[in-house]
Protein backbone atom coordinates (compact mmCIF):
# COMPACT_ATOMS: atom_id res chain seq x y z
CA UNK A 1 0.00 0.00 0.00
CA UNK A 2 1.38 3.43 -0.94
CA UNK A 3 2.24 6.12 1.58
CA UNK A 4 -0.25 8.41 -0.14
CA UNK A 5 -3.10 5.93 0.28
CA UNK A 6 -2.21 5.40 3.95
CA UNK A 7 -2.27 9.17 4.45
CA UNK A 8 -5.64 9.43 2.74
CA UNK A 9 -7.05 6.73 4.99
CA UNK A 10 -5.71 8.61 8.03
CA UNK A 11 -7.33 11.86 6.86
CA UNK A 12 -10.65 10.07 6.44
CA UNK A 13 -10.32 8.69 9.96
CA UNK A 14 -9.68 12.20 11.27
CA UNK A 15 -12.77 13.49 9.48
CA UNK A 16 -14.83 10.79 11.16
CA UNK A 17 -13.35 11.64 14.54
CA UNK A 18 -14.21 15.30 13.99
CA UNK A 19 -17.81 14.43 13.30
CA UNK A 20 -17.62 15.41 9.65
CA UNK A 21 -18.66 12.04 8.31
CA UNK A 22 -21.71 10.01 9.16
CA UNK A 23 -23.46 6.93 7.85
CA UNK A 24 -26.67 7.37 5.90
CA UNK A 25 -29.34 4.86 4.89
CA UNK A 26 -31.41 5.82 3.04
CA UNK A 27 -29.79 9.09 1.88
CA UNK A 28 -33.10 10.94 1.60
CA UNK A 29 -33.38 10.96 5.40
CA UNK A 30 -30.26 13.06 5.83
CA UNK A 31 -30.13 16.83 5.63
CA UNK A 32 -27.66 18.10 3.05
CA UNK A 33 -26.95 21.54 4.50
CA UNK A 34 -25.34 20.70 7.81
CA UNK A 35 -22.10 22.35 8.85
CA UNK A 36 -19.01 20.17 8.60
CA UNK A 37 -15.63 20.38 10.29
CA UNK A 38 -12.23 20.33 8.65
CA UNK A 39 -10.02 18.02 10.69
CA UNK A 40 -6.85 20.02 10.10
CA UNK A 41 -8.18 23.29 11.54
CA UNK A 42 -11.19 22.30 13.61
CA UNK A 43 -13.09 25.23 12.05
CA UNK A 44 -16.68 24.93 11.01
CA UNK A 45 -17.12 25.16 7.25
CA UNK A 46 -19.89 24.65 4.76
CA UNK A 47 -19.81 22.87 1.45
CA UNK A 48 -19.59 25.08 -1.62
CA UNK A 49 -22.46 23.22 -3.31
CA UNK A 50 -25.24 20.88 -2.25
CA UNK A 51 -26.06 17.41 -3.65
CA UNK A 52 -28.21 17.46 -6.77
CA UNK A 53 -30.12 14.40 -5.64
CA UNK A 54 -30.41 12.61 -2.31
CA UNK A 55 -32.75 9.68 -3.00
CA UNK A 56 -29.93 7.52 -4.38
CA UNK A 57 -26.15 7.67 -4.25
CA UNK A 58 -24.52 8.99 -7.41
CA UNK A 59 -20.92 9.66 -8.49
CA UNK A 60 -18.66 10.32 -11.50
CA UNK A 61 -21.12 12.69 -13.22
CA UNK A 62 -20.68 13.02 -16.98
CA UNK A 63 -22.82 16.00 -17.95
CA UNK A 64 -23.90 17.02 -21.47
CA UNK A 65 -26.23 19.54 -23.05
CA UNK A 66 -28.55 17.88 -25.56
CA UNK A 67 -31.18 20.06 -27.28
CA UNK A 68 -30.71 22.78 -24.68
CA UNK A 69 -31.30 20.49 -21.70
CA UNK A 70 -28.72 19.14 -19.25
CA UNK A 71 -28.38 15.37 -18.92
CA UNK A 72 -26.14 13.79 -16.31
CA UNK A 73 -24.80 10.24 -16.64
CA UNK A 74 -23.44 9.23 -13.22
CA UNK A 75 -22.36 6.01 -11.60
CA UNK A 76 -24.96 4.60 -9.22
CA UNK A 77 -23.26 3.80 -5.93
CA UNK A 78 -24.66 1.00 -3.80
CA UNK A 79 -23.71 -0.56 -0.49
CA UNK A 80 -22.73 -4.08 -1.56
CA UNK A 81 -21.11 -4.97 1.77
CA UNK A 82 -17.68 -5.45 0.20
CA UNK A 83 -14.68 -4.34 2.30
CA UNK A 84 -12.73 -1.36 0.97
CA UNK A 85 -9.46 -2.18 -0.81
CA UNK A 86 -6.94 -0.66 -3.24
CA UNK A 87 -8.54 -2.45 -6.22
CA UNK A 88 -11.85 -0.69 -5.64
CA UNK A 89 -13.88 -3.87 -5.19
CA UNK A 90 -16.22 -1.92 -2.90
CA UNK A 91 -17.35 0.08 -5.95
CA UNK A 92 -19.77 -2.65 -7.04
CA UNK A 93 -22.20 -0.63 -9.20
CA UNK A 94 -24.76 -2.47 -11.33
CA UNK A 95 -26.81 0.11 -13.24
CA UNK A 96 -27.10 3.76 -14.28
CA UNK A 97 -29.81 6.23 -13.33
CA UNK A 98 -29.83 9.13 -15.81
CA UNK A 99 -30.54 12.57 -14.36
CA UNK A 100 -31.78 15.66 -16.18
CA UNK A 101 -32.39 19.33 -15.46
CA UNK A 102 -33.65 22.25 -17.55
CA UNK A 103 -31.18 24.70 -16.05
CA UNK A 104 -28.46 25.02 -13.44
CA UNK A 105 -30.19 25.39 -10.10
CA UNK A 106 -33.42 23.99 -11.46
CA UNK A 107 -35.29 20.83 -10.56
CA UNK A 108 -33.32 17.61 -11.01
CA UNK A 109 -35.24 14.64 -12.41
CA UNK A 110 -34.20 11.05 -11.83
CA UNK A 111 -35.31 9.33 -15.02
CA UNK A 112 -34.81 5.90 -13.48
CA UNK A 113 -32.62 3.05 -14.67
CA UNK A 114 -31.53 3.66 -18.23
CA UNK A 115 -29.07 0.79 -18.41
CA UNK A 116 -28.36 -2.34 -16.35
CA UNK A 117 -25.37 -4.68 -16.15
CA UNK A 118 -27.64 -7.68 -16.71
CA UNK A 119 -28.26 -6.41 -20.25
CA UNK A 120 -24.56 -6.54 -21.21
CA UNK A 121 -23.84 -9.95 -22.79
CA UNK A 122 -20.11 -9.93 -22.00
CA UNK A 123 -20.19 -8.30 -18.55
CA UNK A 124 -18.96 -9.75 -15.30
CA UNK A 125 -19.06 -7.09 -12.56
CA UNK A 126 -18.47 -3.44 -11.62
CA UNK A 127 -20.25 -1.02 -13.96
CA UNK A 128 -18.08 2.06 -13.41
CA UNK A 129 -18.10 5.70 -14.60
CA UNK A 130 -19.87 6.20 -17.97
CA UNK A 131 -20.09 8.92 -20.60
CA UNK A 132 -22.50 9.74 -23.41
CA UNK A 133 -22.63 11.34 -26.86
CA UNK A 134 -25.15 12.19 -29.57
CA UNK A 135 -24.91 11.90 -33.35
CA UNK A 136 -27.40 11.67 -36.21
CA UNK A 137 -30.45 10.99 -34.06
CA UNK A 138 -28.83 8.38 -31.83
CA UNK A 139 -27.58 8.65 -28.25
CA UNK A 140 -24.51 6.64 -27.33
CA UNK A 141 -23.69 5.46 -23.82
CA UNK A 142 -20.09 4.41 -23.18
CA UNK A 143 -19.43 2.25 -20.14
CA UNK A 144 -16.50 0.42 -18.50
CA UNK A 145 -17.23 -2.95 -16.95
CA UNK A 146 -15.17 -6.01 -16.09
CA UNK A 147 -15.65 -8.98 -18.37
CA UNK A 148 -16.15 -12.52 -17.11
CA UNK A 149 -12.37 -12.82 -16.62
CA UNK A 150 -12.32 -9.71 -14.42
CA UNK A 151 -10.68 -7.48 -17.04
CA UNK A 152 -12.03 -3.99 -17.69
CA UNK A 153 -13.10 -3.07 -21.22
CA UNK A 154 -15.30 -0.31 -22.59
CA UNK A 155 -18.62 -1.02 -24.24
CA UNK A 156 -21.19 1.08 -26.07
CA UNK A 157 -24.98 1.07 -25.99
CA UNK A 158 -27.46 3.06 -28.05
CA UNK A 159 -30.89 4.63 -27.65
CA UNK A 160 -33.26 6.99 -29.46
CA UNK A 161 -33.68 8.88 -26.17
CA UNK A 162 -31.04 10.58 -23.99
CA UNK A 163 -32.51 8.83 -20.94
CA UNK A 164 -32.64 5.38 -22.48
CA UNK A 165 -33.31 2.56 -22.26
CA UNK A 166 -29.97 1.80 -23.91
CA UNK A 167 -29.21 -1.42 -25.79
CA UNK A 168 -25.65 -2.72 -25.55
CA UNK A 169 -23.57 -3.96 -28.44
CA UNK A 170 -22.79 -7.68 -28.10
CA UNK A 171 -19.03 -7.13 -27.61
CA UNK A 172 -16.82 -4.40 -26.09
CA UNK A 173 -15.20 -1.86 -28.39
CA UNK A 174 -12.28 -3.60 -30.09
CA UNK A 175 -8.98 -2.32 -28.70
CA UNK A 176 -10.56 -0.78 -25.61
CA UNK A 177 -9.48 -1.44 -22.04
CA UNK A 178 -9.38 0.11 -18.58
CA UNK A 179 -11.98 2.64 -17.36
CA UNK A 180 -13.42 6.18 -17.45
CA UNK A 181 -14.38 6.84 -21.07
CA UNK A 182 -14.76 10.56 -21.85
CA UNK A 183 -16.08 11.34 -25.32
CA UNK A 184 -15.41 14.71 -26.98
CA UNK A 185 -16.74 15.91 -30.34
CA UNK A 186 -14.69 18.72 -31.83
CA UNK A 187 -16.05 21.62 -33.88
CA UNK A 188 -14.99 19.81 -37.07
CA UNK A 189 -17.31 16.91 -36.23
CA UNK A 190 -14.58 14.43 -35.30
CA UNK A 191 -15.14 12.51 -32.08
CA UNK A 192 -12.47 11.25 -29.69
CA UNK A 193 -12.55 8.96 -26.67
CA UNK A 194 -10.17 9.55 -23.78
CA UNK A 195 -9.96 6.64 -21.35
CA UNK A 196 -7.94 4.88 -18.67
CA UNK A 197 -7.16 4.79 -14.97
CA UNK A 198 -4.33 3.25 -12.97
CA UNK A 199 -4.57 1.11 -9.82
CA UNK A 200 -8.02 -0.54 -9.81
CA UNK A 201 -8.59 0.75 -13.34
CA UNK A 202 -5.91 -1.68 -14.58
CA UNK A 203 -4.26 0.72 -17.06
CA UNK A 204 -0.79 -0.18 -15.72
CA UNK A 205 -1.36 -3.79 -16.83
CA UNK A 206 -1.56 -2.83 -20.52
CA UNK A 207 1.97 -1.48 -20.98
CA UNK A 208 2.83 -4.14 -23.56
CA UNK A 209 -0.43 -3.83 -25.46
CA UNK A 210 -1.72 -7.04 -23.89
CA UNK A 211 -3.30 -7.53 -20.49
CA UNK A 212 -0.86 -8.75 -17.83
CA UNK A 213 -2.94 -10.50 -15.17
CA UNK A 214 -0.02 -10.58 -12.73
CA UNK A 215 1.05 -7.01 -13.43
CA UNK A 216 1.43 -4.12 -11.00
CA UNK A 217 -1.51 -3.23 -8.76
CA UNK A 218 -0.58 0.46 -8.73
CA UNK A 219 1.52 2.09 -11.46
CA UNK A 220 4.65 1.32 -13.48
CA UNK A 221 6.80 1.33 -10.30
CA UNK A 222 9.44 3.22 -12.29
CA UNK A 223 9.56 6.42 -10.27
CA UNK A 224 11.88 8.39 -12.56
CA UNK A 225 10.28 7.28 -15.82
CA UNK A 226 7.44 9.12 -17.60
CA UNK A 227 4.17 8.41 -15.84
CA UNK A 228 1.58 6.06 -17.33
CA UNK A 229 -0.66 8.16 -19.52
CA UNK A 230 -4.33 8.38 -20.34
CA UNK A 231 -5.25 6.93 -23.74
CA UNK A 232 -7.08 8.56 -26.65
CA UNK A 233 -8.61 7.17 -29.83
CA UNK A 234 -10.49 8.68 -32.74
CA UNK A 235 -13.95 7.18 -33.13
CA UNK A 236 -15.28 6.09 -36.49
CA UNK A 237 -18.44 7.80 -37.80
CA UNK A 238 -20.50 4.87 -36.46
CA UNK A 239 -19.42 5.95 -32.93
CA UNK A 240 -19.00 2.28 -32.01
CA UNK A 241 -15.39 1.57 -32.95
CA UNK A 242 -11.92 3.11 -32.98
CA UNK A 243 -10.57 4.64 -36.18
CA UNK A 244 -6.87 3.80 -36.03
CA UNK A 245 -4.46 3.13 -33.22
CA UNK A 246 -4.92 4.04 -29.57
CA UNK A 247 -2.46 6.79 -28.59
CA UNK A 248 -0.98 8.10 -25.35
CA UNK A 249 -2.11 11.47 -24.01
CA UNK A 250 1.25 13.13 -23.36
CA UNK A 251 1.34 15.66 -20.51
CA UNK A 252 4.44 17.85 -20.42
CA UNK A 253 5.85 20.17 -17.77
CA UNK A 254 6.79 23.79 -18.48
CA UNK A 255 10.16 22.63 -19.84
CA UNK A 256 8.55 20.27 -22.33
CA UNK A 257 9.40 17.10 -20.42
CA UNK A 258 6.83 14.37 -19.62
CA UNK A 259 5.51 14.23 -16.07
CA UNK A 260 7.13 11.42 -14.07
CA UNK A 261 5.66 8.50 -12.13
CA UNK A 262 6.83 9.95 -8.81
CA UNK A 263 5.05 13.25 -9.46
CA UNK A 264 1.83 12.28 -7.67
CA UNK A 265 0.62 15.88 -7.43
CA UNK A 266 0.58 16.35 -11.22
CA UNK A 267 0.58 13.02 -13.07
CA UNK A 268 -2.57 11.44 -14.49
CA UNK A 269 -4.41 8.84 -12.39
CA UNK A 270 -8.00 8.62 -13.75
CA UNK A 271 -11.17 10.56 -14.57
CA UNK A 272 -10.19 12.50 -17.72
CA UNK A 273 -12.34 15.08 -19.50
CA UNK A 274 -11.89 17.34 -22.50
CA UNK A 275 -13.36 20.76 -23.24
CA UNK A 276 -12.45 23.42 -25.77
CA UNK A 277 -12.16 27.09 -24.85
CA UNK A 278 -11.01 29.94 -27.11
CA UNK A 279 -9.54 27.49 -29.59
CA UNK A 280 -7.48 25.63 -26.98
CA UNK A 281 -7.99 22.06 -25.78
CA UNK A 282 -8.24 21.59 -22.03
CA UNK A 283 -7.39 18.09 -20.82
CA UNK A 284 -8.56 17.76 -17.21
CA UNK A 285 -8.06 14.80 -14.89
CA UNK A 286 -7.74 13.48 -11.34
CA UNK A 287 -4.44 12.76 -9.61
CA UNK A 288 -6.16 10.00 -7.61
CA UNK A 289 -4.18 9.32 -4.46
CA UNK A 290 -3.40 13.04 -4.00
CA UNK A 291 -7.04 13.98 -4.67
CA UNK A 292 -6.49 16.96 -6.99
CA UNK A 293 -8.19 17.96 -10.22
CA UNK A 294 -5.59 19.28 -12.65
CA UNK A 295 -5.55 20.67 -16.17
CA UNK A 296 -3.21 20.78 -19.13
CA UNK A 297 -3.66 22.76 -22.34
CA UNK A 298 -2.87 21.83 -25.94
CA UNK A 299 -3.36 23.04 -29.51
CA UNK A 300 -4.78 19.75 -30.80
CA UNK A 301 -7.25 17.20 -29.39
CA UNK A 302 -4.56 14.51 -29.48
CA UNK A 303 -2.07 16.70 -27.63
CA UNK A 304 0.58 17.03 -26.43
CA UNK A 305 -0.72 19.01 -23.46
CA UNK A 306 1.26 21.30 -21.18
CA UNK A 307 0.47 21.05 -17.46
CA UNK A 308 -0.97 24.29 -16.10
CA UNK A 309 -2.06 23.59 -12.55
CA UNK A 310 -4.70 22.51 -10.07
CA UNK A 311 -8.21 23.82 -10.65
CA UNK A 312 -10.07 22.05 -7.83
CA UNK A 313 -8.89 21.26 -4.33
CA UNK A 314 -9.67 17.87 -2.72
CA UNK A 315 -13.29 17.09 -1.98
CA UNK A 316 -14.54 15.14 1.03
CA UNK A 317 -13.95 11.47 0.27
CA UNK A 318 -11.11 9.54 -1.36
CA UNK A 319 -12.18 9.80 -5.01
CA UNK A 320 -12.69 12.81 -7.25
CA UNK A 321 -14.23 12.73 -10.73
CA UNK A 322 -15.72 15.50 -12.86
CA UNK A 323 -17.13 16.79 -16.12
CA UNK A 324 -17.34 20.30 -17.58
CA UNK A 325 -20.06 21.86 -19.75
CA UNK A 326 -21.01 25.25 -21.17
CA UNK A 327 -24.61 26.43 -21.14
CA UNK A 328 -26.06 29.89 -21.68
CA UNK A 329 -22.61 31.46 -21.87
CA UNK A 330 -21.35 30.06 -18.56
CA UNK A 331 -19.19 27.08 -17.71
CA UNK A 332 -19.92 24.56 -14.96
CA UNK A 333 -18.14 21.63 -13.33
CA UNK A 334 -20.06 18.59 -12.16
CA UNK A 335 -18.28 16.58 -9.46
CA UNK A 336 -18.97 14.42 -6.42
CA UNK A 337 -18.14 14.11 -2.74
CA UNK A 338 -19.42 12.17 0.27
CA UNK A 339 -21.39 14.88 2.06
CA UNK A 340 -24.51 12.74 2.54
CA UNK A 341 -23.03 9.41 3.61
CA UNK A 342 -19.47 10.08 4.73
CA UNK A 343 -18.46 6.83 3.01
CA UNK A 344 -16.07 6.80 0.09
CA UNK A 345 -18.18 4.36 -1.95
CA UNK A 346 -21.51 6.15 -1.34
CA UNK A 347 -21.21 9.50 -3.04
CA UNK A 348 -23.40 12.38 -4.22
CA UNK A 349 -23.08 14.53 -7.35
CA UNK A 350 -22.85 18.33 -7.29
CA UNK A 351 -22.35 21.28 -9.63
CA UNK A 352 -20.68 24.67 -9.35
CA UNK A 353 -19.56 27.36 -11.75
CA UNK A 354 -16.16 27.07 -13.44
CA UNK A 355 -14.41 30.25 -14.53
CA UNK A 356 -11.70 30.79 -17.12
CA UNK A 357 -9.43 33.74 -16.37
CA UNK A 358 -8.48 36.31 -19.00
CA UNK A 359 -5.15 34.56 -19.61
CA UNK A 360 -6.86 31.20 -20.26
CA UNK A 361 -6.10 29.70 -16.86
CA UNK A 362 -8.89 28.19 -14.74
CA UNK A 363 -9.82 29.83 -11.46
CA UNK A 364 -9.08 27.55 -8.49
CA UNK A 365 -12.19 26.00 -6.92
CA UNK A 366 -12.38 25.17 -3.22
CA UNK A 367 -15.23 22.67 -2.56
CA UNK A 368 -15.63 24.16 0.93
CA UNK A 369 -16.68 27.69 1.85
Amino acid sequence: MSKQFTTAKLITTLFIAAGMLSACDPPAKKTADADSSKADTGKKVKFLSQPLISTIYTADPSAHVFNGKIYIYPSHDINAGIPENDNGDHFAMKDYHILSMDSIGGKVTDNGVGFDIKDIPWAGRQLWAPDAAYKNGTYYLYFPVKDKKDVFHIGVATSASPVGPFKAEPEPIAGSYSIDPAVFTDTDGKTYMYFGGIWGGQLQRWSTGKYEADGSKTDSKQEDAPAISCRVALLKPDMKSFDGAVKDVVILDSLGKPLLTKDHDRRFFEGSWMHKYNGKYYFTYSTGDTHLLCYAIGDKPLGPFTYKGVFMKPVQGWTTHHSIIEIKGKWYIFYHDTQISGKTHLRNVKVTELQHNADGSIKLIDPFL
